[in-house]
């Protein structure tokens, strides 16, 4: 299975659409919310969002939908990255609510051979994110710098790292 791709492997205008898709749920979303430390009630407190916001429920915090969406990309965009530069720039376009399952494509945008070093380049992608209906939530752009395809075989091929499997030595052996 293919992590992630070398700086050779991406053409401008080609279309990752990442699987498989993630189911919010309440849990998943407050446990972000106290990890990160945001308390705000329109994530926390279900009478607060039913009662005084025009949802009627809780909106699921806009960071962990695109932490979500970021993650779905790595096996398909980032897997091998030498560096995430930049998110250029980030739009939270719909609520997302507990229960919805998101889905992610993105999009190859630019790319640029480093003006550095010969074994990378710059990868300049859109991740959109939309839900079970197909309704947008989430558009970002981002720049990852990419190994290319020598960078990779130079510095022990897909899975470097990986250490080769040893058997056990039969019982009683010495």
């Amino acid at each position: 299975m293919q992590f992630g791709r070398c700086y050779e492997e991406f053409e401008v205008g080609d279309v990752y659409r990442h699987w498989p898709g993630k189911t919010v749920t309440e849990y998943d979303d407050h446990l972000f919310c106290l990890l990160t430390m945001n308390h705000h009630p329109l994530h926390m407190d279900a009478n607060y969002a039913e009662s005084t916001t025009e949802f009627g429920r809780n909106v699921v915090v806009g960071n962990y939908v695109y932490s979500l969406l970021l993650g779905m990309s790595v096996p398909d965009v980032s897997g091998k990255a030498i560096a995430n530069l930049e998110v250029e720039s980030l739009r939270h376009v719909a609520p997302t609510f507990h229960g919805d399952t998101l889905y992610g494509e993105t999009t190859v945008l630019e790319r640029t051979p480093s003006r550095s070093k010969s074994d990378r380049g710059i990868v300049q992608v859109e991740t959109k994110g939309y839900n079970q209906d197909g309704t947008l939530v989430c558009v970002f752009r981002r720049k990852v710098m990419v190994p290319t395809a020598t960078h990779v075989k130079e510095r022990g091929g897909e899975q470097p790292g990986r250490p080769e499997l040893r058997e056990p030595a039969p019982k009683g052996a010495k």
